[in-house]
């Protein structure tokens, strides 16, 4: 105890250990480990496996040195999360993930399900090295090889490839048709989330789409895609929940009847869509009565359209940029 006066303030060493875990939870990754520092029984409390279950390190742009040091001593057996930031665009690039360190984290991190990478060069390593029990992988401004995602016909019963569910892909300038084609044939993704691929075009998502057929929600944000491909996802897309497409002037009127064949969508958003016509979506709306959500972004902000979408879907929540703002200003004028 410390004497302040005639006050006691407990110190830190009085904490049970259940208060002091969720003190050094708070704490970044880099100031959890300079804890162990201070004392045995808080080098106990740092590798306590409830700590490190997710780890986020996009602040830092961490080395393959630092990532082995912390799978020595704190990752094993107990991430989930791994978020990080590679080294591409700095003037030092260096391989973070290496083969070795990925096989490390696939053979000492079984419960390792969900992997986020920002600003990683992923050129030199092959898919079959990502831990097998991946079930959620995120890339941002990333580079990656021509021939990832593909599982060979005739692949060793010994190899064991990521089951990926959740593919979120923003600003990875190397993502082709080829790479969409080459995940949908595993026939596992829930999630598919593309923004500024700009190498994903109609034929793409032409070729994945029939295997496309248990996916739940899919996002299209600056991509090349138009009218061709609402056709594909109308047909094979049949358990779709939630739908956002965005930034591209390649889709019209012409293709929206196609979507109107996704029997249980619930959330829509059309946003930045400058040749869609409010006919073309109140039409759009009326043929899907499951509809709970609908955004229109910038696409829209006629209050005539938002009238008779409502009329029709009473239901249905209607969102517009206009909206947003409005009720934004109202709240700060309050």
């Amino acid at each position: 105890m410390i004497s302040v006066g005639a006050m006691s303030v407990p110190s830190l060493s009085t904490l049970p250990d259940s208060l002091l875990h969720e003190i050094l939870a708070w704490l970044p990754p880099r100031d959890r480990v300079g804890g162990a520092r201070v004392c045995k029984r808080w080098r106990r409390l740092v590798r306590d496996k409830f700590l490190w279950r997710h780890l986020d390190l996009t602040s830092y742009k961490v080395s393959s040195k630092v990532l082995w040091y912390l799978l020595r001593n704190y990752l094993r057996g107990t991430v989930q999360t791994l978020k990080a930031q590679g080294s591409l665009h700095s003037i030092r690039k260096q391989d973070v993930f290496t083969p070795a360190l990925m096989q490390a984290l696939g053979k000492q991190c079984p419960n390792l399900h969900n992997l986020c990478l920002t600003r990683t060069d992923l050129r030199p390593l092959p898919y079959d090295f990502l831990p097998s029990s991946l079930t959620t992988l995120e890339l941002s401004f990333c580079e990656i090889p021509s021939v990832w995602f593909q599982v060979p016909g005739a692949a060793p019963a010994c190899k064991d490839f990521p089951r990926i569910q959740h593919l979120i892909i923003q600003n990875v300038p190397a993502f082709s048709n080829q790479h969409l084609f080459n995940i949908s044939r595993q026939g596992t993704l829930k999630t598919l989330v593309l923004s500024k691929t700009y190498r994903v075009t109609d034929v793409g998502i032409q070729t994945a789409a029939p295997h496309l057929g248990g996916l739940e929600h899919l996002t299209l944000l600056h991509t090349q895609i138009g009218n061709s491909a609402m056709h594909f996802i109308g047909r094979h897309m049949k358990c779709l929940r939630s739908l956002h497409l965005g930034g591209t002037d390649f889709l019209t009127d012409v293709g929206l009847p196609s979507l109107a064949s996704l029997p249980v969508l619930e959330d829509l958003c059309l946003d930045s869509f400058s040749k869609l016509s409010p006919e073309a979506i109140v039409a759009l709306a009326q043929a899907l009565p499951r509809l709970k959500r609908l955004d229109l972004g910038s696409t829209g902000s006629d209050d005539t359209v938002l009238h008779r979408i409502h009329a029709v879907l009473p239901n249905c929540a209607v969102a517009t940029l206009a909206s947003t703002t409005s009720s934004t200003n109202s709240s700060i004028g309050s």
